[in-house]
């Protein structure tokens, strides 16, 4: 039973892969097997007869590539053209395909709520600012500006520039008439 395992190990039937050389496959030539020289004579039949079918299917698919390449030719079909119907065809396989639609769809349902995300983010922040804006803290800050634009804004006040300064209360309106051709609220100043 051992000299038919280590008989089995040494002379493996493989078959060759396709394109393989089975000759090459096999390793070095051993003896072939006894034969009769009737057998042998059918076998080197058999190899020629195969032998010139290949020979004739190949030179057959050479022909038709060659007739298939005069009609493209006739059709105005040129490689380019195929390639870019190639790319066509594949294109609208991938865009019918489950796993691209699915795709598609879920990019689009994130695009959707991102969208309102930023949406609703923009409006908390305008809230926000208006909520400041009209915060007791904001408005004496806004007065104060107010106060400094108009001690800063020039007038025609018949008072007094030093008890500008020191004794009245800030207002929000100057004092004295303003000249035309001075800033006034609506403008802004250079």
């Amino acid at each position: 039973m051992e000299d038919a395992q280590r008989g089995a190990q040494e002379h493996p039937d493989s078959v060759p892969e396709l394109g393989e050389d089975a000759m090459a496959s096999v390793g070095p030539p051993s003896s072939p097997p006894a034969m009769t020289e009737e057998e042998r004579q059918e076998l080197q039949e058999e190899l020629a007869k195969v032998e010139d079918e290949i020979l004739t299917l190949s030179q057959v698919l050479a022909a038709k590539e060659k007739q298939l390449a005069e009609i493209k030719r006739k059709l105005g079909i040129t490689p380019l053209n195929e390639l870019k119907q190639n790319i066509t065809k594949t294109w609208q396989e991938v865009t019918t395909s489950t796993a691209y639609r699915r795709t598609s769809d879920t990019l689009s349902q994130a695009g959707l709520k991102a969208t309102a995300a930023f949406s609703n983010m923009g409006s908390a922040i305008s809230r926000k600012f208006e909520d400041v804006r009209n915060a007791p803290s904001f408005k004496t800050f806004e007065g104060r500006v107010e106060t400094l634009k108009t001690k800063m804004s020039p007038s025609t006040s018949t008072s007094d520039p030093a008890d500008q300064d020191g004794g009245l209360p800030p207002t929000a309106e100057p004092l004295g008439p303003q000249p035309l051709d001075s800033p006034t609220d609506d403008s802004p100043m250079h």
